[in-house]
């Protein structure tokens, strides 16, 4: 049953791939209520990977049961046990996601929309590159022309990668691991789009936004952790209680017509008011999420977006 589903969103993801220029994506995503698992491929200079995630209940699964995934993964795929990872997952919070598993320390140089990202399949839970991002950075990509965009919470720094390729007239990419930073900036090399006017800062963030000079950029990419409790960082972060303030610090940076681009993986997000339909300082505010979320993921709540238009 599950073989079967494989073949059916392989053969149909194929295609547009191709012709979207897209190199990594989800071909399984729980589709079986039985079957919990996520099943993504990348395809990359060395061939065909493929990241198989087991999403872990109250019921752990048995090891047999697991082993027939990965060789029903391996048959359909047409790939070596050498290409399929393998991880066990349970919902993450703030930066358990992003925790160091292994010292693999090996990059996979894959493709989205003609650009080239840097990714590891193996020390992390999470590759270096979110996939449910697709369509948003695009949507950054084109939004971008002539502009100075700041890239918050960045992580490898794709969305700063896709803005530079846009056109933007400078990049801000914030960060507070230099491991992710130092990733960001390969990213960009990869691309050929090294230069001044790109920025790669190391910063506990909100406090960094205090501290930033008003009216400084026209775009602004805010992607924060649901929680986050880092010794790096001055007390906690929770994007459900915290987000009001962080966006009110965004738009002081940003000059008169500006746009915020805002996403969240909390599941029980509950937007302000005060900071999303009733700020007097915007002027539109649009939720993208049924655009955001890219085609080849069932799960339509993977994450939630919103496009925030300043006066």
């Amino acid at each position: 049953m599950f073989a079967n589903r494989l073949v059916k969103n392989a053969r149909n993801l194929q295609r547009w791939a191709k012709r979207e220029g897209v190199s990594c994506y989800r071909v399984y995503d729980c589709d079986i209520p039985e079957l919990p698992l996520t099943v993504d491929r990348y395809g990359a200079s060395d061939g065909v990977h493929a990241l198989v995630a087991v999403w872990e209940g109250q019921r752990p699964r048995p090891d047999a049961w697991v082993e027939a995934m990965v060789e029903a993964v391996k048959r359909v795929l047409q790939i070596g046990s050498d290409a399929v990872h393998l991880k066990v997952r349970q919902r993450q919070e703030g930066l358990a996601q992003y925790e160091k598993l292994g010292g693999e320390r090996r990059r996979l140089a894959v493709q989205e929309g003609g650009l080239r990202f840097l990714v590891n399949l193996d020390d992390y839970l999470d590759t270096g590159l979110f996939l449910d991002h697709r369509p948003m950075r695009q949507m950054v990509r084109e939004a971008s022309a002539g502009k100075d965009v700041l890239n918050l919470f960045a992580y490898t720094g794709a969305f700063s990668v896709h803005a530079a390729a846009g056109g933007a007239r400078s990049t801000t990419t914030v960060d507070l691991s230099q491991t992710y930073l130092d990733w960001a900036t390969d990213n960009f090399r990869e691309n050929g789009l090294l230069g001044a006017e790109h920025r790669f800062v190391r910063a506990d963030i909100v406090r960094w936004l205090g501290e930033a000079p008003a009216r400084s950029f026209d775009v602004a990419v805010v992607d924060p952790p649901t929680f986050s409790n880092s010794k790096k960082m001055l007390g906690t972060f929770d994007v459900q209680r915290d987000h009001a303030t962080l966006l009110a610090h965004v738009r002081r940076l940003l000059r008169p017509g500006g746009t915020i681009w805002f996403s969240t993986n909390a599941r029980r997000f509950k937007p302000e008011a005060a900071a999303f339909e009733g700020c007097e300082a915007l002027a539109e505010v649009a939720e993208i999420s049924a655009r955001s979320v890219p085609f080849d993921f069932r799960d339509r709540k993977i994450h939630r977006a919103w496009r925030m238009l300043l006066r």
